[in-house]
């Protein structure tokens, strides 16, 4: 199929970008995409394509925008039930942290979740999914972490490869029993560390292996933050998964700065995320490494917390930044990755061209799939998105509305409505 009658053409080619080289479009007005199968074949100006592709099924975008279908790599799409009395009660002056440890937070999620049976849990999952899809998500990166032992977070871990196996939207999947300290190890964190290190991590690799074999290890990821695990309990827990064979990535000052970044770049996780307390040391280690620095405004924003990511900071030491969601029960229930770019322009300081490239080849760097995903190039998986509009600055200028005209993964249409 050609697509055509394109005002701007956002191929995003050339890889992904680092500092201040973040918001390179490459934009072909008046330009074409063939798909052929699940791929794209061809990448050009109209005139050109329909010419040499004369006989080829078309799409007529109606004179709109076209760009890579959006990556969100930092999600907690799977959980049972709300926590909406929480947001009341922040409203009443209780922070996050002080909820956390009077037993809210986390810990009320991983409750209703390990009551939740698996149709259950995968009904309130996949309707999340569909939303997301339906605003433009292509590919989403998904974290189990509400259950905090091996039987419910296998079963997340299942509700996730089920709904990748159906798609449309791709799910790539991490592995977060280091989310919090279980309630049964409230008092002795360390032996929840040896849990997850010897008999958790151990049981998905056992589990992925005989039910998920064609597919690449899940992410395994760790909350490095007070509260929850500490720098060394958080380097061992990334050790364990990195010896057995798992890639990485990190939660990282969101609220202290415990030095996760660093140990991040160390270790070469492949994002580190948060990052709203890092400090210059730790923004100059991610520079100096391939680990993706992956901003979630959307968090702060529903914490009311007028501190983000330093994202100019990042940028300017020559970091590789991504956006994502972190939709999630607690702080951050968004599924529209148009909403965290309107929001990182405002907050992050960022333009409409750099949260577009961050929101996409960047943030398939942040999960290892750039080289398949996040721009339209030829021999790249067909995932794209057609805008309501010509002029994709308004994606960035606007927020509240979906933008998103026509859905394509895999090079197959999808009903979004």
């Amino acid at each position: 199929m050609l697509i055509h009658n394109i005002s701007q053409l956002l191929t995003m080619q050339g890889g992904p970008q680092r500092g201040r080289e973040l918001g390179h479009l490459g934009m072909v007005e008046k330009g074409a995409v063939l798909m052929r199968g699940e791929t794209i074949e061809a990448v050009g100006l109209e005139e050109d394509l329909l010419s040499r592709y004369a006989d080829e099924p078309r799409l007529d975008a109606l004179g709109k925008a076209v760009l890579p279908g959006f990556v969100d790599p930092h999600t907690h799409l799977v959980w049972a039930g709300d926590r909406a009395v929480e947001f009341e009660m922040r409203l009443e002056g209780h922070t996050y942290l002080e909820i956390l440890a009077a037993g809210g937070g986390i810990i009320s999620t991983v409750e209703a979740t390990r009551e939740a049976d698996f149709d259950s849990l995968y009904a309130q999952t996949r309707a999340r999914a569909r939303t997301m899809l339906r605003h433009g998500t292509t590919t989403a990166e998904a974290k189990t972490g509400y259950g905090l032992d091996s039987t419910s977070e296998l079963l997340q871990l299942q509700v996730l490869h089920k709904l990748d196996k159906e798609g449309p939207l791709e799910i790539v999947p991490t592995f977060l029993p280091a989310h919090a300290i279980a309630p049964e190890y409230k008092t002795d964190p360390d032996a929840y560390v040896r849990q997850i290190c010897h008999k958790i991590i151990p049981a998905a690799l056992d589990w992925w292996k005989k039910n998920a074999a064609e597919k690449p290890l899940p992410f395994v990821d760790v909350f490095c933050e007070t509260g929850a695990f500490d720098l060394e309990q958080s380097r061992q827990i990334l050790t364990t998964a990195r010896d057995l064979g798992f890639p990485l990535k990190i939660h990282a000052d969101e609220f202290d700065n415990l030095g996760g970044a660093s140990l991040a770049a160390e270790l070469g996780a492949a994002s580190a995320d948060h990052l709203v307390k890092t400090s210059s040391a730790d923004i100059k280690a991610l520079a100096a490494s391939s680990t993706v620095a992956v901003a979630l405004p959307c968090t702060p924003f529903g914490l009311a917390d007028p501190h983000y990511t330093p994202a100019k900071e990042i940028l300017d030491a020559g970091g590789l930044l991504a956006l994502a969601t972190d939709c999630n029960p607690g702080t951050a229930w968004c599924e529209s990755m148009q909403f965290v770019i309107a929001l990182a322009c405002r907050a992050l300081k960022l333009t409409p061209a750099q949260a577009l490239a961050a929101a996409t080849i960047n943030s398939a760097a942040a999960i290892q799939r750039d080289d398949r995903i996040g721009s339209i190039e030829p021999g790249k998986q067909a995932d794209m998105i057609l805008l309501n509009i010509n002029d994709y600055r308004h994606l960035g200028y606007r927020f509240g509305d979906n933008l998103v005209n026509t859905v394509i993964k895999r090079g197959r249409i999808i009903p979004v409505l």
